[in-house]
């Protein structure tokens, strides 16, 4: 993590020194300055030559279908939102908060499901050289989803082609970070990030020991799947087998000791909750999607309030797995004891997230548009 001090802050320590006065660790570290981050969830890059569309339509027509919807998206839609993204940048959120720092992008950057290394390889490489060409012109950090490793050649090509770019961009923010992985951790003013692999089964106790030396005020933990489930499709957080609840155990209750932000995706809605742990702690996560269907979209299916936070979710996505629906239902029995905040939408976005001392907000944007939908306070439970 980095140590560098301000100038100011430097004369400071010396004076207290040479005038014999103890200024200790916590004092003596100057208040960090106000910043912020662009959010993106999901994105789903594609084009289709980058597939073999007769197979993937005799072997997985849903997903043919698909497919062709995100290429529409990513000719249609993304520029726009990249457009947005640039205004952002250039706008300041106040006049103490300088415009966004850098980029978090939750997983699913590209569709995967290409049929072959060749086609996987070449869609990792189009979808950096069009973020280098939209020029932002601040850091991409994104985390690992299982779009971006599905299908054959996926995880090679995630090997070769992302993790240089990762290495690239964490170490524009952080000279001396350079993740060889799609685990990672970063300092920036008073906040750490903590980029999740949850596809590794090393990354629990990576996450661990990264928490057990924590110094900075704000824990950010990035990740694809969601922490706490919500919506519909309440079997798709992290951890959620039955085999696996010694795993989730640790991992909410390292969250609730931290009181973690979570960022995630993974379910292509808007959700904010805060989660209580069995042992006291708290966290709270908030997760969106930037799939965006069209340029006019508005909310739908408006969930608020933790009386919300019940079985009857999965109504959201009525058509969604419907054998499996008392076993979705049942998820919320064991999980809403624990939930103390909740809110819900269809509507996908980005949002511009900022943090200023103690305070941590998120204003959400509409579709790929300047519209602001509503502002967040991340921090105030924490």
């Amino acid at each position: 993590m980095s140590n560098t001090i301000t100038r100011r802050e430097f004369v400071r320590r010396v004076c207290a020194g040479a005038a014999g006065l103890s200024v200790s660790p916590l004092l003596a570290a100057a208040p960090a300055a106000p910043f912020s981050f662009l959010l993106l969830g999901d994105l789903h890059f594609d084009r289709l030559e980058h597939h073999d569309l007769p197979a993937l339509g005799r072997d997985k027509p849903d997903d043919l279908r698909q497919v062709r919807d995100y290429s529409r998206i990513t000719v249609e839609i993304l520029p726009k939102l990249f457009a947005a993204l640039r205004d952002a940048r250039a706008e300041a959120g106040r006049p103490s908060v300088a415009g966004p720092r850098f980029v978090v992008q939750v997983g699913d950057l590209v569709e995967g499901l290409c049929g072959s290394a060749q086609r996987a390889r070449q869609q990792d490489t189009e979808v950096l050289d069009w973020l280098r060409q939209a020029d932002l012109g601040v850091p991409f950090l994104f985390a690992k989803g299982n779009h971006d490793i599905t299908g054959d050649g996926a995880v090679e090509a995630f090997k070769e082609v992302f993790h240089p770019f990762l290495s690239e961009q964490a170490g524009r923010l952080q000279a001396d970070v350079k993740p060889a992985g799609a685990r990672y951790a970063l300092e920036h003013a008073n906040a750490l990030f903590c980029f999740f692999d949850a596809y590794d089964r090393e990354s629990l106790p990576w996450l661990e020991a990264v928490l057990a030396g924590r110094s900075a005020a704000h824990c950010f933990v990035v990740l694809h799947p969601p922490a706490v489930p919500y919506g519909a499709r309440s079997t798709w957080h992290l951890y959620s087998a039955d085999r696996e609840k010694s795993q989730r155990d640790r991992f909410l209750e390292l969250l609730g000791r931290h009181n973690a932000v979570v960022l995630s995706g993974h379910i292509h809605k808007y959700s904010f909750l805060e989660r209580r742990t069995a042992r006291g702690g708290k966290f709270v996560q908030l997760a969106l999607s930037s799939v965006i269907p069209a340029l006019a979209v508005e909310p739908r299916n408006l969930l608020s309030g933790i009386a919300d936070y019940n079985a009857d979710q999965v109504k959201v996505e009525p058509a969604f797995s419907p054998a499996t629906e008392a076993q979705r239902r049942a998820v919320y029995e064991t999980e809403a004891p624990f939930v103390r905040q909740f809110q819900y939408a269809d509507l996908p976005g980005y949002a511009v997230v900022t943090v200023d001392g103690a305070a941590v907000t998120a204003k959400l944007f509409a579709g790929a548009g300047r519209r602001l939908w509503r502002t967040v306070n991340l921090a105030a439970s924490l």
